[in-house]
């Protein structure tokens, strides 16, 4: 390739190197609802994940929200049913917005609304709901920039739904945001493949693992393992190998079918308790679907279940993964999830598996890492 790619396209490469910027946290909101003011860059990091959108104004892992991806088209008096409590509410209970004579709930509202995550839907269907959702409850305003990522499930795809998400979401906006008028403009918006902000945020921490190795100059596999895709990406030295790389329908959601069918009675995989009870931790595994009398023990049979589906995932990772790749990373809500079994079997094929920490923040956390470094490199040139 002759061509030098343009600066703010991550799809191709990282146009800093990411081990030169330091890790220091941005002030934030600290978890208080506030707005990025403090940062002065009012970046707005929007991780689409089907069970729930990662999002995040600041470095602090600690501070990246996590919002149910459910989302519920209704008329404005619907949606405004609650504004009479709006004030007293935790907002991510409560998430609500008018926008262009719709309205939309958000999270768990749209959830007890009877919305289920969309599986199966594209990622560009209700991005822009959520992305005006998270920037509500950050209280941002006025100008903006969002960093989003998709799936790539092929190139032309990944440039198709980029280019739409784009369009979708660049302009002024103004919607009642939990009864109150925001506007915003979002000047920029830089998409990149899923799973490779975790591969930036990997890089930029200031100390790594000593089994870990510089990212910026090894081939090195991403696989990112999510709720509706596994996502297979391959970087050499930071240049991103579209060639190599690509995204399969097959994630958690085929694993909590698998845990739905164990359990009696009318279960619903997508269930926000369902989710919530598998990856509690060991000995608080238990969920109840409506109408039962008595919760079921998911740890009866989740540690069969758990390695049967890692061996899927790692005979998927290996038939993909190329041979020049030695280290892979692992990331995502499943990436945590399966850590164990699929590090295992990685090892006996004499591959080096790395886990994004935290892993199912990584990938929010480094694409506001990569949205930083796109403004410093327009503000110098």
């Amino acid at each position: 390739m002759t061509e030098q790619p343009p600066v703010a396209n991550p799809i191709n490469a990282a146009a800093i190197p990411m081990n030169k910027i330091t890790a220091t946290p941005s002030p934030i909101n600290n978890n208080q609802n506030k707005p990025a003011g403090g940062s002065g860059k009012n970046i707005l990091s929007v991780d689409l994940g089907r069970t729930s959108t990662k999002t995040c104004i600041g470095r602090d892992p600690g501070d990246v929200v996590f919002i149910p991806a459910n989302v519920k088209q209704m008329t404005m008096e619907q949606v405004r049913g609650g504004v009479f409590e709006s004030k007293m509410t935790d907002p991510l209970m409560d998430l609500w917005l008018e926008y262009q004579g719709n309205g939309y709930a958000v999270g768990q509202l749209a959830a007890d609304f009877g919305a289920n995550l969309g599986v199966g839907q594209s990622k560009v269907e209700d991005a822009l709901t959520k992305v005006l959702a998270a920037a509500g409850y950050f209280k941002l305003k006025d100008e903006i920039s969002v960093i989003a990522g998709l799936p790539f499930l092929s190139l032309e795809q990944f440039e198709k739904e980029k280019a739409q998400l784009i369009s979708l979401i660049t302009g002024p906006h103004v919607m009642n945001f939990r009864g109150e008028t925001v506007s915003l403009n979002i000047t920029k918006v830089w998409v990149m493949p899923e799973g490779y902000g975790s591969l930036l945020w990997s890089e930029a921490q200031p100390t790594k693992a000593t089994t870990m190795p510089d990212f910026t100059k090894v081939s090195v596999g991403i696989v990112d393992i999510g709720h509706q895709t596994i996502d297979l990406l391959m970087v050499d030295n930071f240049r991103f190998a579209r060639g190599l790389s690509q995204s399969e329908d097959f994630g958690m959601s085929s694993f909590y079918e698998m845990v739905a069918k164990e359990i009696e009675g009318n279960v619903d995989s997508q269930s926000l308790a369902l989710i919530s009870a598998v990856n509690k931790p060991k000995g608080e595994r238990f969920y109840r679907p409506k109408g039962a009398s008595k919760p079921t023990n998911l740890d009866d049979f989740l540690p069969n279940l758990t390695e049967q589906f890692s061996r899927e995932i790692c005979a998927r990772v290996l038939a993909w993964l190329p041979e020049r790749v030695t280290d892979v990373i692992i990331t995502g809500g499943g990436g945590e999830f399966f850590w164990e079994d699929v590090q295992r079997l990685l090892k006996e094929a004499k591959v080096n598996a790395h886990l994004a920490a935290p892993s199912r923040q990584a990938n929010a956390l480094g694409q506001y890492i990569y949205g930083e470094a796109q403004l410093s490199a327009k503000s110098r040139s």
